[in-house]
């Protein structure tokens, strides 16, 4: 049976809540993924991702980036909570570190096996994971921006790193994906890109449907993207 619960957690003085998921039929530690929600803040979809990795016998765990209750509606709302994070990319790592360390603590959990996956900003969020440093195994990015940080200038990378790309994706321009490439590269990180055809940003999102927005769900990619990821851990993991 999948147990289900909220964690809170602090970074510094703010307070989070993460969601919590896992199987307790499962009597020995497990690997554990953490799951970085997109632009409007730890939400359904993310908690439901969480709830399907916990099926698949790792721990799921849906972060907090914004602060217990915090969440945007609308597109004005979402730019504030993420602008700040944007503009400081140690501010958006500290809090994703917090995440990190808050599951390695969780008696449920491997410590020697712990992913991320993140959607649009949470794909940000978990290259951010893997760029610090964090002893994490794998993280995988869907449709997420690609960006280098400013404040790091050459990361050692030790996670393994799938990112999975709309080729129609408009927020994500082909030369931020050659000079992504170019960073795993020149740091030695064993990296894997994924793009589909026919996508848009957001394209694992059934609510996406703003193609004028550039975002949009695409059925057979969020499909394809799934098995990519499962397969991806089961690497990384070594189960």
């Amino acid at each position: 049976m999948i147990k289900k619960q909220n964690i809170e957690y602090r970074d510094g003085d703010v307070l989070l809540e993460g969601f919590y998921a896992y199987d307790d039929k499962l009597t020995e530690k497990r690997p554990a993924v953490l799951v970085a929600h997109d632009w409007s803040g730890k939400n359904e979809f993310a908690c439901h991702k969480a709830e399907k990795l916990a099926e698949l016998g790792y721990v799921g765990f849906a972060l907090d980036m914004f602060g217990k209750g915090v969440s945007g509606k609308t597109k004005e709302e979402k730019t504030a909570l993420i602008t700040p994070f944007m503009q400081d990319r140690g501010k958006l790592q500290q809090r994703i570190l917090a995440a990190f360390d808050t599951v390695k603590k969780l008696d449920t959990v491997a410590t020697s096996h712990i992913g991320a996956i993140g959607f649009c900003f949470g794909g940000l969020c978990v290259l951010d994971l893997a760029r610090c440093g964090a002893e994490v195994q794998g993280v995988v990015s869907f449709h997420g921006l690609l960006n280098a940080p400013d404040n790091i200038a050459n990361p050692v990378i030790t996670s393994k790193v799938l990112v999975l790309h709309g080729f129609d994706d408009p927020m994500v321009t082909s030369d931020q994906v050659i000079k992504f490439g170019e960073e795993m590269t020149d740091a030695k990180v064993d990296w894997e890109l994924n793009i589909y055809g026919n996508a848009m940003h957001a394209f694992t999102n059934p609510q996406a449907n703003d193609p004028a927005f550039g975002t949009l769900y695409e059925k057979k990619a969020d499909a394809r993207s799934w098995i990519a990821m499962r397969e991806f851990f089961k690497e990384a993991f070594g189960k």
